[in-house]
């Protein structure tokens, strides 16, 4: 075998260096499941063994990452900060100024009412608002279940609320104040601050326990009240729940007696005032005294009397006007029944207006002393002209009478007004003009003149200006019945007014009721004065003014318990058929009397009406003279006004037609 032909012999390949194992992890030539080795690499070589380099990454790139990483966070938080400090500062400021401070109403003092003479009518006494923070009742803040459902449990029994309502108010969300109960008495908030108290001195002792009152607090307020009860209660009016007028005088004047109201704020923690951090204070402004022209002596003697009367007659109700003949002063103005404004809770059933001015009515006879001052000023006849009166007089459609059955009578026009004779009225204007329309145009005229149709000029809430319908609109039936007072509604100061007229010598006055104003530095602002209007000349008004004279001392005038000794009266009594207010047909009668005394010095005017008396006489001359008269009694002496002295001179009542 040549070298050619000899056997080649295998020769291993060079072995891998350590870590270059082959794809499939393993040493070449290893077996199965043979470990990878790894030859120790030289010290001090950078190479792997078959040439290859380890190089260290650079950190540059990786820094530059964080670096802008951290600025954009950096840049992100200044961004914020600016925004919070710089543009949303006010509105941060405001957020937590909100949640830091907290502002209250101060109530302001309502102004009181007194009459005449300074005497109080109306006041304003230390009471007490209930407040609370309803987040002071959450189970955060109070650590108990179900805080604001106990505490309407406590506080419903004294502040006579129901426990829905209160619970209601002390979960309300989002606030911190609430009103609970308005102007209560110290008694109630002296219990309310015992309970706080108690529950407070439990909580200290035991943690658990704690004290679902803590978020309940008070402020000064102030509660209205009436000394006198009901006295005037129907020109006073009242107070409703929130403080402000709900009738009457109080309501009217509501704006001069609220004043001002006025607010505190401050910083609070825990539902208290924190005393460094300072508060800021509007004041409240209080209320103006108002002064009326009511004489509260007169004003009771008034409402007793027809109190009392209303009871005797079973009447559904009755009023008194007292007016002061020179000024158009009321000097009292009385209502039965009544009410008493500090507890109308009772008064459901009572009417709590003012019916003397609320009332619309058909006056009857007292209104003929209109229709003679027409005729006498007119010059259509004269106190002592002829007029006979038959039993019956027919006219339009209708049949008229005299409230008596009677003869013919012949009576001066004197007469016809001190015996009360529709059908000698009804004659008498007749006169006013040629034609029945005529006669009507000018009678008309008067009415409104005496204010009749018309406000009063009180601006009283409520008040009516009754019903007068212009001349062509009067059916053929009030062409003759509004002489003598009916198919004409007044209210009851219109017609004391009437009377007020004449008493002050033809010139109206314009009713009056409240004297002036006095703020809180006492500075006195006395009303303005009331509008005169001359109505019938002073010859008149003094004529008139003899023949009332004679309604009541002339032995055949209706009038004769209205009688005074020592004074001369004058006066008118009436009985008009009564519209039903339920119906609006006739039923019943308004019984009434009007006059002044003195009759030759007047000084004051007293009308009185009753409202379907039900028992005993229904005449206004019998039940309403006698009140007329203990109530000007007293008047008199109350303003210290001296009779006159000077006899009266005498008018006749009728004539004999033999010598006519």
């Amino acid at each position: 075998m040549t070298d050619r032909e000899a056997p080649r012999r295998r020769v291993p390949p060079p072995a891998r260096a350590a870590g270059q194992a082959g794809r499939d992890g393993r040493r070449a030539g290893a077996g199965p499941g043979a470990r990878p080795t790894r030859r120790p690499r030289p010290a001090g070589s950078g190479a792997r063994p078959g040439g290859r380099t380890i190089r260290l990454g650079s950190p540059r790139p990786r820094l530059r990452m964080v670096s802008l990483g951290l600025t954009l966070i950096m840049l992100a938080f200044v961004g914020r900060l600016f925004q919070v400090q710089g543009l949303d500062a006010s509105a941060y400021a405001a957020k937590a100024a909100e949640n830091r401070y907290t502002s209250q109403p101060l109530t302001a003092e309502r102004g009181g009412i007194t009459d005449r003479s300074g005497v109080d009518l109306a006041i304003s006494v230390d009471a007490y608002d209930i407040t609370a923070d309803p987040s002071m009742f959450t189970a955060e803040a109070t650590k108990v279940p179900g805080a604001p459902q106990q505490a309407a449990a406590l506080l419903g029994p004294i502040l006579g609320e129901s426990t829905a309502t209160l619970t209601k108010k002390l979960s309300l969300p989002r606030t911190r104040y609430v009103l609970l109960a308005r102007r209560q008495t110290p008694q109630v908030w002296n219990q309310i601050k015992d309970l706080k108290n108690a529950l407070a001195d439990k909580a200290a002792s035991d943690p658990k326990a704690g004290n679902v009152l803590a978020g309940v607090f008070q402020q000064p307020s102030s509660k209205r009240v009436y000394p006198n009860n009901d006295l005037a209660a129907g020109i006073l009016g009242w107070v409703n729940a929130a403080g402000k007028g709900a009738g009457g005088l109080e309501l009217q004047l509501d704006k001069q007696l609220a004043g001002r109201n006025g607010k505190i704020t401050y910083a609070q923690s825990g539902g208290h005032q924190v005393p460094t951090a300072g508060s800021s204070v509007t004041p409240a402004v209080p209320g103006a005294q108002v002064e009326l022209t009511i004489d509260r002596d007169i004003q009771w003697a008034a409402q007793h009397a027809i109190t009392e009367q209303v009871k005797k007659s079973k009447a559904d109700r009755g009023y008194v006007i007292v007016q002061d003949t020179r000024t158009g002063e009321v000097l009292a103005m009385a209502n039965s029944p009544g009410f008493d404004p500090n507890d109308l809770d009772s008064a459901k059933d009572a009417p709590l207006g003012n019916a003397a001015l609320q009332d619309a009515y058909e006056p009857g006879s007292t209104a003929k002393l209109m229709s003679m001052a027409a005729v006498l000023e007119e010059n259509a006849a004269t106190a002592l002209t002829h007029v006979t009166v038959p039993n019956r007089l027919h006219r339009g459609d209708r049949l008229f009478s005299d409230d008596i059955e009677h003869p013919t009578w012949y009576l001066t026009l004197n007469g016809v007004l001190a015996k009360s004779s529709n059908i000698g009225t009804i004659l008498a204007t007749g006169q006013l003009g040629k034609t029945q329309a005529e006669a009507d145009r000018v009678l008309y005229s008067y009415l409104r003149k005496f204010g009749i149709g018309r406000p009063t000029g009180l601006g009283f809430p409520g008040e009516t200006q009754g019903i007068l319908a212009p001349p062509d609109k009067w059916s053929l039936s009030q062409q003759f019945t509004i002489p003598f007072g009916q198919g004409v509604s007044v209210n009851a100061l219109q017609a004391a007014s009437v009377y007020s007229t004449i008493a002050n010598g033809g010139v109206r006055v314009e009713p009056t009721l409240v004297r002036g104003t006095k703020t809180a530095d006492g500075t006195f602002t006395p009303a303005a004065a009331p509008a005169k209007t001359r109505v019938v000349s002073e010859k008149t008004a003094k004529t008139l003014a003899r023949m009332l004279e004679s309604v009541v001392g002339d032995e055949e005038g209706t009038g004769t318990l209205a009688r005074i000794p020592g004074y001369r009266v004058a006066g008118k009594t009436g009985t008009a058929d009564r519209v039903d207010p339920e119906t609006g047909r006739y039923h019943g009668y308004t019984s009434s009397f009007a006059g002044f005394a003195p009759a030759d010095k007047p000084r004051v005017t007293v009308y009185c009406v009753l409202q379907n008396a039900t028992k005993g006489s229904y005449y206004g001359g019998q039940t309403c003279g006698p009140i007329f008269k203990q109530v000007m009694e007293f008047a008199l002496k109350t303003l210290q006004v001296p009779p006159t002295g000077a006899k009266p001179d005498r008018l006749p009542v009728s004539f004999d037609p033999a010598r006519d």
